[in-house]
């Protein structure tokens, strides 16, 4: 029986979005046993997942390189036949450099890419014919499988459903207005905006980590939309990826719900300030709409995962965005 090892140790988004490499794997080797190493903290994105084996973890903040070199004589020890790294750094590189498996691949920007069987070109592009971040990921696996990526996928469990059912007795929709860059986030004024005018048939849930809790709350007090429910650190990666599947519509930054929308084929609005749709973050949902500035900006995009503030300190790329832009994508 072949055993593969995926390793995304990245953000949430990054490991929702190298998901469609299980689909994939799987559908070519059924009988495969497939495992995907994470880093502390996403595990949960992965819980009861029916195509996985096993999901291991890495705890980066405790005893970081101890717990890396007991993780490597573990993945030394389950005789990986392949692994394939997604994540372009060198701990991740270190594991897939040392695991013993036949086959190694990742990618060229892998500083120990030298090492693996097989390195392949990590690309962006601005221009031309944009590429999206899974084909990249599947051009890691396409020699041994085939030309078409794999769409990301979640799976929350019945229980995870069932939790959730109580907030869809109504016509909703979400709204998820943090992110772990500024530049990211959509202006917590232009949220209240946008809430003020949304029409009185939707209840509104905010969706977030507990860290986000305050920010969803300041938007709650200062809208005039009622109701407006804050759900930051109520529910689990896979129950806000639940509730999402079944809004009216999902409202979005460039960050991590707007792959879970994608994993759960959700509607969404992805509204882009300080990062563009050609680096390859674009929604992948059916039903799905990008919003930007119709405006030219010389400065933008600033930088791929966004920044701690506006380099130029105005910020146009956000506050540029009209409301009504949102309000379009309203069914």
């Amino acid at each position: 029986m072949e055993k593969f090892l995926i390793i995304q140790t990245a953000f949430i988004g990054d490991v929702v979005l190298t998901t469609g490499l299980i689909e994939k794997l799987h559908r070519h080797f059924p009988d495969a046993q497939i495992d995907f190493l994470v880093r502390k903290g996403n595990e949960g994105l992965l819980s009861g997942h029916p195509l996985l084996h096993e999901v291991l973890i890495w705890d980066k903040k405790k005893s970081k390189y101890k717990n890396l070199w007991k993780l490597l004589c573990r993945i030394r020890k389950n005789q990986y036949a392949v692994v394939v790294n997604a994540h372009r750094f060198a701990a991740s590189g270190f594991l897939t450099a040392f695991s013993g498996a036949r086959s190694t691949v990742g990618f060229d920007k892998n500083p120990l890419s030298f090492l693996f069987s097989k390195k392949i070109r990590h690309e962006l592009k601005l221009r031309g014919n944009n590429i999206h971040e899974t084909e990249r990921n599947h051009n890691l696996i396409r020699e041994f499988t085939d030309e078409e990526p794999a769409k990301p996928k979640l799976y929350p469990s019945p229980d995870d459903e069932e939790l959730v059912k109580q907030f869809k007795n109504v016509s909703y929709i979400t709204i998820s207005p943090a992110s772990v860059w500024f530049t990211k986030r959509y202006p917590k004024e232009k949220w209240i905006d946008f809430l003020n005018k949304v029409p009185d048939r939707y209840t509104v849930y905010i969706l977030g980590a507990a860290g986000d809790k305050e920010l969803a709350e300041e938007i709650q007090k200062a809208t005039t939309h009622r109701p407006v429910n804050v759900l930051c650190g109520q529910l689990s990666f896979l129950q806000s990826a639940a509730l999402m599947k079944d809004a009216a519509m999902n409202y979005v930054n460039d960050s991590a719900p707007l792959h879970f929308a994608s994993a759960m084929n959700a509607p969404v609005t992805a509204i882009f300030c300080s990062t563009v749709p050609a680096l390859g973050f674009t929604p992948l949902s059916d039903k799905s709409f990008i919003v930007e500035t119709g405006q030219y900006l010389s400065c933008r995009p600033c930088g791929l995962h966004g920044r701690k503030e506006c380099p130029l300190g105005h910020f146009n790329c956000a506050h540029t965005i009209r409301t009504e832009q949102l309000l379009q994508t309203l069914p």
